[in-house]
């Protein structure tokens, strides 16, 4: 391994870009995605992401590129692009090919191709390698290689960054595990693991957030449970995590991009393995269910303050958690959509979230500030962004109606003294 072994990155998405940026401290990298909209803001220093700062984007010796001919010299292709489900909840694994015809088209003998999306094991070798062998007309495993390498980018953290965490790295060969090791090795202090095989590390990402998912799910159920009784969770959960083993899940809504997602690809893995993955697929039953839970949950509390159709709401946050600007598969619009259905007028207030992708992805305009809110029947915290957190209840008060209702999702307000005349609902 020398500083001249030449990196392209291919999708400058919350994985890729950081990755590239990490990388491009120790060699030559260049940045490849296919949107020339995203090239030309990083380009001016802008992160849509806000993962990456505009100053460390200035400071940066990466190369941007919407021109996949730019990587014709590259040694290493690293492909970290989305791999969503379609409607139906099935691998959608159109990026990842299309990643890959665009490799196979520059790629030259000798050069390695690693995978960092989220995959059901045999997706590197059995589909990403004969995909490029298919373009580049060369072998796999002979004239290229391939490599795996899960993705652990957890959006909005900035304590477990790509460079501080542990590194899984595999490879078709021991030499090339052991080459990946070095270059992924450079960023984290050397912080590696080598897998046993490229399936192995297929499969240990995507175990790694269906667990997630599923002890998620069961907060959520016992949630559901204690709520018929009266009893909130939270009160619950801090009786609970003073066991030295308890785990500390907290309920709520599970969407976006990697767990309420990742868990459908191994459990469509199992199943054309003829296994029924029952416990994963009814995780994911409970976890998609929770946003029309909370706006059915919602509506007698709400009748109350507004008997008539046609109650005002107020909803903060639309993003698919704190802090972060990412829509993709929010499970917030799921509440909003459940109280539209009783004929609820909702608005939608998020502070770090687009308003054109707002409308695109859910055909919802959002508010563009807080200044005019008031007379809300319900004012529902969706997402914990820290600007919402600092509330207090005199400003969440000030946007209610008389007798409104406080709803906290996420158990961010439960310590507020509410002033005379509002009431509060949690999970």
């Amino acid at each position: 391994m020398s500083e001249t072994t030449r990196i392209c990155i291919v999708g400058l998405g919350y994985v890729g870009l950081p990755l590239a940026v990490g990388l491009a401290g120790h060699f030559p990298v260049i940045g490849f995605d296919v949107s020339s909209r995203r090239i030309a803001e990083l380009r001016r220093g802008l992160d849509r992401n806000r993962e990456i700062s505009p100053e460390r984007l200035a400071m940066s010796r990466l190369e941007f590129t919407a021109d996949i001919e730019t990587a014709r010299a590259c040694d290493i292709f690293i492909i970290t692009v989305p791999t969503p489900v379609d409607a139906e909840n099935k691998p959608d694994l159109t990026a990842v090919k299309a990643a890959c015809r665009s490799v196979g088209v520059v790629l030259g003998k000798g050069s390695v191709v690693v995978l960092e999306s989220t995959v059901y094991p045999g997706v590197t070798e059995e589909i990403c390698g004969p995909e490029i062998a298919s373009v580049s007309r060369l072998m796999c495993g002979i004239d290229f290689h391939l490599g795996y390498s899960p993705e652990r980018i957890n959006p909005g953290d900035k304590q477990h960054t790509v460079d501080r965490i542990t590194k899984v790295v595999s490879g078709q060969t021991p030499e090339v595990a052991a080459r990946l090791a070095k270059i992924y090795g450079a960023i984290n202090g050397g912080n590696i693991f080598v897998a046993s095989s490229i399936r192995a590390a297929e499969a240990a990402k995507v175990i790694e957030n269906a667990q997630r998912d599923i002890n998620i799910a069961f907060i959520n159920e016992v949630t559901m449970i204690f709520n018929r009784y009266g009893l909130s969770i939270y009160d619950v959960l801090d009786a609970a995590r003073t066991k030295w083993n308890f785990l500390p899940f907290t309920p709520g809504l599970v969407g976006g991009h990697c767990i309420g997602v990742d868990p459908f690809y191994l459990a469509d893995f199992a199943q054309r393995r003829d296994h029924h993955p029952a416990v994963i697929l009814a995780g994911r039953r409970i976890n998609d269910s929770m946003g029309a839970y909370v706006a059915d949950s919602l509506m007698p509390e709400i009748c109350k303050s507004s008997p008539s159709q046609g109650a005002r709401i107020l909803v903060l946050g639309l993003t698919f958690k704190e802090n972060v600007p990412d829509l993709r598969n929010s499970k917030v619009i799921d509440i909003a959509r459940g109280l539209m259905r009783h004929n609820c007028q909702v608005d939608i207030y998020d502070p770090f979230a687009d308003s054109q992708e707002a409308r695109h992805e859910y055909d919802v305009d959002l508010l563009p500030s807080l200044k005019t809110a008031a007379g809300y029947h319900c004012v529902i915290g969706a997402v914990p962004h820290d600007e919402f957190r600092s509330l207090t209840a005199a400003q969440l008060a000030s946007w209610l109606a008389p007798n409104g209702l406080i709803a906290d999702v996420k158990g961010m307000w439960r310590h507020l003294e509410l002033p005379a005349g509002c009431r509060r609902w949690q999970l």
